[in-house]
């Protein structure tokens, strides 16, 4: 019998999640069927419940959703419940366990597949969504010189500073506090880049050596990295390597199975791709 899986956002016609989990299923011979669904952005438990109604196994959540479904789950993995967000759900009878595999597939993706150490770098995290949360304790257990949250609304910011304090040296600024400072790795976690927008950083926070990495994918450069490129930076990255990691952390949990990642990515980065 096929098991039924998605995908759950607005927007998500950009969403390169079916392709991704569809090669997955090939190279691991399991039998699935994967959809992308759009959900109108006060129905987003409705659309949940009609995928499961007509036998759905499991989701993946993207914007703005993940914070809404850490509220729908009836269970949450350790880092799911750190979070507060979910982009993970796995469908069990009545029960619907939440997972956030984001935090897990940034860092491999920059650890293995960029072969960059996070260890003592200072880090900015750009934003204070859902995105961002899924991934600053996965961050922290990486034990960098110090992570640095910054959001157009600082207080959104100081909460995430008081609610992971206790797992490492985080801190939180206004975008404009940071003029003058100069980080290793700067990741956009905004959703800025969907809508071709950049966040208020000001200049000179990039060195060549300085990481630039967009969250968000795209087939061309987003303006944050071609930003970062002007302002020197010469490693840059777009989200690809941690959309296909985090979604094999998903099928992982779905499937039992671990996939290979990284025939996937370097054809995602084609241009033709």
């Amino acid at each position: 019998m096929t098991d039924r899986y998605a995908v759950i956002g607005n927007p998500i016609s950009h969403s390169k999640s079916p392709q991704i989990h569809m090669v997955f299923a090939q190279q691991t011979d399991q039998d699935i069927q994967y959809e992308a669904l759009l959900a109108p952005l006060d129905g987003f438990q409705s659309t949940v419940n009609v995928f499961r109604q007509q036998g759905g196994s499991g989701m993946n959540i993207t914007v703005p959703f993940k914070q809404e479904a850490c509220q729908l789950a009836t269970g949450l993995t350790k880092r799911a419940r750190i979070a507060g967000a979910v982009n993970t759900f796995k469908f069990d009878n009545d029960r619907i366990l939440g997972d956030n595999t984001d935090g897990a597939g940034l860092v491999r993706d920059i650890a293995v597949n960029l072969n960059i150490s996070v260890t003592d770098k200072r880090i900015l995290l750009m934003g204070a969504g859902g995105a961002a949360r899924g991934v600053i304790l996965p961050l922290l257990q990486q034990q960098p010189a110090g992570l640095v949250i910054a959001n157009r609304t600082p207080h959104k910011a100081q909460l995430l500073r008081q609610q992971f304090a206790e797992f490492g040296p985080v801190n939180a600024r206004d975008y404009m506090e940071l003029s003058g400072e100069c980080f290793d790795i700067i990741i956009n976690a905004t959703s800025a880049s969907l809508s071709d927008a950049l966040p208020e950083l000001p200049s000179g926070m990039f060195t060549r050596s300085t990481l630039a990495y967009d969250m968000m994918y795209s087939t061309e450069p987003t303006r944050f990295l071609n930003y970062a490129a002007q302002q020197g930076a010469q490693q840059l990255a777009d989200g690809t390597g941690m959309l296909v990691e985090q979604a094999a952390e998903s099928f992982y949990l779905w499937r039992g199975i671990r996939p290979e990642t990284q025939n996937i990515i370097a054809n995602l980065k084609k241009p033709e791709a």
